[in-house]
């Protein structure tokens, strides 16, 4: 068959009417427990209709019997459900709202596709310099995985596209890890990418999400221009953006933290290539939770304290755990910073929202006994936009705070 060849009828999904009030809002979610019935026997990744009372059709969507998320709607309306040329035009659209997010360049790295946001549940498409890598996190976008990386190759002239979809959630729809090349060149070990004034080698193959933390792009540069003549801790660092944008930004020191060893292999050669001198930083291998707590206890302090952990509740659920560690580490960050010092604090949590993960901070200021003010609040670049009908796209937010 060809691209989203429909070998027989598409199943239809029939929706409560509790279900049906984030329909008429345009939300593309349709839980479980929002399904009245199911017809066709559709299966993973299969086309069905989205109807509701009355005989209201909805449109088109990805069905997924073993998530929790039964049917992400791609295509609201419409006689039949979406075939090549429609994945064409919804690519090409994305990619063209980004042209001028960041200025394109040779070795610019964005994100062109970002998920619900841009009317493609389930996907997500980076480009670093002149390769792609693609993650499929729905049954529906896996089937169809590699006529997407073909349509988007063409699209921006990429010499290759890299599957990453190795990610957890992935298992919330029956799905397995899936990584390696879908179309093309295969990647080098290192890309290089720019970033403002700095260079970086990104690890595609093997490194954190895509390989970067591209969504921190702006959020470096507010740090950079804070850190010049301080001391800087970088808890988190991984390859060592926060920090490199830190001594560009005139930093007098900065201290690398990070439990993997590979990440901080690539830390040094990023700060070695961009010209950072070694007396000028130091790593130190190990959680970053007992790091930390070792600093405190050895009477170190900062002027910068950048807190990025990874994503600790990728769901509600995991809310409550994560609150207790976000509220741990930052109860630390606080303490080790210098009166007048700065804490720059992130999470990318969906599961924690921008009202809880402040009030999370302020419960640590309460036990830390400091004065702690908000100067400014961070979030994700324009190239990972958040729709107003799917608000849970907007996952990354932060806090840059004084500690008096």
């Amino acid at each position: 068959m060809g691209f989203d060849g429909i070998e027989r009828e598409p199943g239809r999904v029939s929706v409560r009417e509790k279900g049906e009030k984030s329909l008429r809002a345009g939300h593309p979610w349709v839980y479980s427990g929002g399904v009245a019935s199911v017809k066709g026997a559709p299966g993973a990744g299969d086309w069905v209709g989205v109807y509701g009372g009355g005989e209201r059709f909805y449109g088109w969507g990805h069905y997924s019997p073993e998530s929790r998320i039964a049917v992400r709607v791609l295509e609201w309306g419409g006689d039949a459900p979406p075939g090549e040329d429609w994945w064409r035009s919804r690519l090409s659209q994305a990619v063209e709202r980004r042209r001028e997010v960041p200025p394109p360049g040779p070795d610019s790295a964005r994100r062109l596709v970002h998920g619900e946001s841009d009317g493609l549940p389930g996907l997500v498409l980076d480009r670093y310099g002149s390769y792609l890598v693609l993650q499929a996190f729905t049954a529906g976008m896996d089937r169809r995985k590699e006529e997407i990386a073909s349509i988007a190759a063409a699209e921006v002239g990429a010499a290759g596209v890299y599957e990453r979809s190795d990610t957890e959630v992935r298992r919330l729809e029956g799905l397995g890890p899936s990584a390696g090349l879908l179309v093309g060149e295969e990647p080098p070990d290192r890309v290089t990418i720019a970033e403002g004034e700095c260079s970086f080698l990104v690890d595609i193959r093997g490194g954190q999400k895509t390989g970067f933390y591209i969504d921190q792009r702006r959020n470096r540069e507010v740090v950079a221009r804070h850190a010049s003549g301080r001391r800087v801790l970088d808890l988190f660092c991984y390859t060592g953006a926060f920090a490199c944008a830190s001594l560009t930004g005139g930093a007098e020191e900065v201290l690398l933290v990070d439990s993997s060893p590979a990440a901080l292999a690539l830390a040094e050669m990023n700060l070695v290539r961009n010209g950072h001198p070694r007396d000028r930083w130091r790593v130190e291998k190990g959680n970053a939770f007992e790091v930390a707590r070792s600093l405190r206890d050895r009477g170190e302090s900062f002027d910068l304290v950048v807190v990025d952990p990874p994503k600790l509740a990728p769901t509600r659920a995991h809310a409550p755990r994560a609150g207790r560690a976000y509220k741990d580490i930052n109860l630390l960050a606080i303490k080790l910073c210098r009166p007048g010092g700065l804490v720059a604090s992130f999470s990318c949590s969906a599961g924690v929202d921008a009202g809880r993960f402040q009030q999370i901070l302020a419960w640590a200021a309460v036990d830390a006994a400091r004065e702690v003010r908000i100067l400014e609040r961070f979030s994700q670049p324009p190239d990972h936009p958040v729709s107003l009908r799917f608000p849970e796209g907007e996952y990354l937010k932060g806090l840059l705070c004084r500690v008096d």
